[in-house]
């Protein structure tokens, strides 16, 4: 376990995100290669289509906003990473690096369900009552494939659950999933060994069993999003991002990783009187 010197009292003392990257990604998966030389397209629930074109490690996008939808018509290219979470279910994450840096996105695609859900990071400027970095959520559709099945919607399936998330040799962290919009995590090794903080979080579920996690720092300037699998509650996996400012507060910082779980326990709620 790493050792530090960390006030945990005062909370300016506590590592900046870039801080926690190095060794973060021991555990991540494989990246996969799935969704090299496609071009896919979705409407957002804004009627907005985003049209991507990948290559083997960038990505070509555009955003045409829809009637009502007051975000400009932009484009860009960036380097992304796409991993393989289950039989046609595809995470991407990338990282507007040169158009507008202070967004990242989280793109999850169902080629079997023929849905989309895009989760945009972005980090704004300091607000009383507001963490720095939001999360938007948008649901979509691929066109050129059918719909079935509920499209990817807000949850409650992990509360109650208390997990061991081990990212590598030296990263491990408890998260306890309190109710739909908190959790609290403390971290066991790592950079931040002995930390601890309740924070908001936002979770949808993709398939049964298949969840986003993301989840937004009040102290630390970053925001994380996470596919997490818990479909074998004996294995558990998870693929995510994080992103936020780095120590001087100034230049955006965006990494992947990825991690194992343990389900530790399940507490159930009694809602019978």
């Amino acid at each position: 376990m790493t050792t530090n010197s960390i006030d945990f009292s005062d909370t300016r003392t506590w590592p900046p995100l870039d801080g926690l990257a190095p060794g973060f990604d021991g555990n991540k998966a494989v990246r996969s290669s799935s969704v090299a030389g496609r071009d896919i397209v979705f409407t957002n629930s804004h009627g907005s289509r985003v049209s991507h074109r990948f290559g083997t490690a960038t990505v070509e996008w555009s955003y045409e906003p829809g009637p009502g939808d007051p975000h400009p018509v932009i484009s860009g290219t960036d380097d992304y990473e796409a991993f393989d979470v289950a039989e046609g279910l595809v995470y991407i994450q990338f990282h507007h690096r040169d158009d507008v840096p202070n967004t990242a996105v989280s793109l999850v695609l169902d080629f079997d369900h023929g849905r989309s859900l895009a989760i945009v990071s972005t980090i704004g400027d300091p607000a009383e009552g507001r963490t720095r970095v939001q999360h938007n959520f948008l649901q979509g559709r691929i066109e050129g494939l059918e719909t079935r099945g509920p499209e990817p919607a807000p949850t409650t399936a992990l509360l109650g659950r208390r997990v061991l998330w081990t990212y590598s040799d030296d990263h491990s962290y408890e998260h306890v999933y309190l109710g739909p919009h908190s959790y609290t995590w403390h971290c066991l090794a790592g950079p931040a060994a002995g930390l601890a903080d309740t924070d908001e979080c936002t979770t949808y579920q993709l398939r049964p069993g298949i969840y986003v996690f993301a989840s937004r720092e009040k102290v630390t300037p970053c925001a994380s999003v996470t596919i997490a699998d818990h479909r074998d509650i004996t294995s558990l996996r998870s693929y995510g991002a994080l992103f936020g400012l780095d120590e001087t507060g100034e230049l955006p910082t965006h990494f992947t990783f990825g991690a194992v779980g343990e389900l530790l326990s399940h507490t159930v709620r009694n809602t019978h009187s």
